[in-house]
């Protein structure tokens, strides 16, 4: 059920950030955006432990903070292999890896396991 949640997320941060910030995040067809959630979802499961266990000290001397630059690196690296699809830079990024953090919070709210 967390695969699902976290893909969810990933898919859907795109869309809803893709109408909140038009300018910024943009991509050709919905199927585009399908694609790039799920190349995020796979960095987020696979490469982004390594990143953050490499970054350990530094996230620790930053109390945390340093995890954000993580996650906003992640997502400039699903813009970069995939063609069709703008996310903007720096700033809009950081704003993709918020919203996918915060979809999964509350989906993962949502549905529960019990």
């Amino acid at each position: 059920m967390k695969i699902i949640i976290n893909l969810a997320a990933c898919i859907g941060a795109i869309f809803l950030m893709s109408y909140v910030m038009a300018d910024y995040i943009q991509f050709d067809t919905p199927m585009t955006a399908v694609i790039t959630g799920t190349v995020l979802w796979l960095i987020n499961s696979l490469v982004r432990p390594i990143i953050k266990l490499i970054t350990l000290p530094l996230t620790i001397l930053t109390l945390g903070l340093f995890s954000l630059v993580v996650n906003t690196l992640m997502v400039m690296l699903a813009d970069a292999l995939v063609s069709g699809i703008s996310l903007g830079g720096f700033w809009p990024s950081l704003a993709l890896a918020l919203v996918v953090s915060l979809l999964q919070v509350i989906l993962s709210r949502l549905f529960k396991e019990r």
